[in-house]
């Protein structure tokens, strides 16, 4: 019963719109006391020490330093235009690049906001102006920005191995033929609706494509796309090659970040100051949540909630797939009212020990809860990707249009889950092969 009331009043703050990192801290903090007395303030700054003390978090304020400034260097915007004129002669060529620069955007930052935002005040006025339904334009943009959930240096990986206790470049290596797999599904999709519905998806003017032929010239080519793929190499090629750890890698990679900004010229104070002040906050709020978890997870455990949950399943006699089911529509449905963070940090603890019970692969599982999270971005009416993307949409653009827009991508990662859940070896070969 004390379990039952502590989630029915963490639901009901959360619903009540507190913070989640104070509503976890602090409803924890009053039935940690009922639970331990005044034990608890000698047991939760170790356990928050505990935590703090790993060093593979270090990588999160250092992947986000170097998406941010990714943005501020300006190779994004026009990896993005190049694109679009290269692909300009074939069907939904703007949408398949906005796809592809997504995902090198994705796995040169791994940060869905940054991702979302500049590609929808890139991508979306030309998509609007050159005749691309509302729907259409909204929908890919906003799905190819959230790639940077499962494609890796993803946050959401590195926070679900330390909460899993997974090794962090396992767990990129899997990630990745999901996520270039999630890209296919995406291209597949904008192609044939434009095939389908060419009057929707109109083609780029040849005077237009002409134009910038004109202008293209080698170093502008190398500019565009080898100092890019030098990120991603110097990133997940020193993690796959057993070089450096994510936290290392995630080092070079805010370094490599900062040179690439300089050459292009954009390496001001005022850049530098605002990546930092932008890194600083959204690793706060990682951390809060983080000690708010911690103490979440302390109660839970002292009222004895990990050993009560093991008993219903075993009593239930739940076969480890129905289990499996059951945790990644919680999870989905979750995702509609709460963030990715908060879902990692209070669903993960209690069910990994179950799965592990089961003797269900944890690195597939992890792969599987990621993509589902990566969901969560789009799916109202809290999906961060839509409020990004409506935040720097032309006013004309309703709400409901970027809705209706995203339906068919979240059904494209529901049929890519169910795909993995059928054939595990999706996630386990590329590791197994390293291996």
């Amino acid at each position: 019963m004390v379990l039952l009331l502590l989630f029915l009043c963490l639901f009901a703050a959360l619903l009540l719109g507190y913070p989640v990192a104070f509503t976890l801290a602090g409803v924890s903090l009053i039935f940690g006391y009922y639970t331990f007395g005044l034990d608890l303030f000698y047991l939760l700054p170790l356990r928050i020490f505990g935590t703090m003390s790993n060093q593979i978090l270090i990588a999160v304020p250092l992947f986000v330093y170097m998406g941010v400034m990714l943005e501020k260097s300006g190779i994004a915007s026009r990896l993005l235009n190049t694109m679009a004129i290269i692909l300009g002669k074939v069907k939904g060529g703007l949408a398949i690049s906005v796809a592809l620069v997504g995902a090198m955007l994705a796995a040169s930052t791994g940060i869905v906001g940054a991702t979302v935002v500049t590609m929808g005040l890139m991508s979306l006025p030309s998509m609007l102006k050159r005749g691309y339904t509302p729907e259409y334009a909204t929908g890919i943009i906003a799905a190819s920005g959230t790639l940077g959930q499962i494609i890796p240096p993803s946050i959401v990986l590195i926070l679900m191995g330390s909460v899993m206790n997974i090794s962090i470049g396992e767990l990129f290596i899997a990630a990745v033929v999901p996520g270039v797999l999630l890209v296919i599904c995406y291209i597949f999709y904008v192609y044939i609706y434009a095939v389908i519905y060419p009057d929707d998806v109109p083609p780029i003017p040849d005077e237009e494509i002409a134009a910038f032929k004109k202008d293209l010239t080698f170093s502008l080519l190398v500019r565009t796309f080898v100092l890019p793929f030098l990120l991603i190499l110097s990133v997940l090629g020193s993690i796959f090659l057993g070089i450096a750890s994510p936290t290392e890698a995630a080092g070079v990679g805010a370094m490599a970040a900062t040179l690439l900004t300089a050459l292009e010229g954009k390496l001001t104070w005022k850049a530098v100051k605002e990546s930092a002040f932008e890194s600083g906050n959204l690793t706060s709020m990682v951390f809060m949540i983080l000690v708010g978890a911690t103490a979440f997870g302390l109660v839970f455990r002292g009222l004895g909630g990990d050993d009560l949950l093991v008993e219903l399943i075993q009593s239930a006699d739940l076969e480890p797939y129905t289990f499996l089911a059951l945790v990644m529509i919680g999870i989905f449905i979750a995702g509609f009212f709460i963030d990715f963070i908060e879902i990692i940090f209070i669903f993960m603890p209690v069910v990994t020990p179950i799965f592990e019970m089961y003797g269900l692969n944890t690195l597939w599982i992890a792969i599987l809860v990621s993509l589902n999270l990566q969901t969560s971005f789009l799916t109202p009416p809290f999906g961060f990707s839509l409020f990004y993307l409506k935040g720097v949409a032309p006013k004309e653009i309703k709400t409901k249009q970027i809705y209706k827009g995203i339906v068919p991508y979240i059904g494209i990662q529901i049929l890519l889950i169910t795909g993995i859940i059928f054939f595990p070896e999706i996630v386990t070969w590329l590791p197994n092969f390293l291996d």
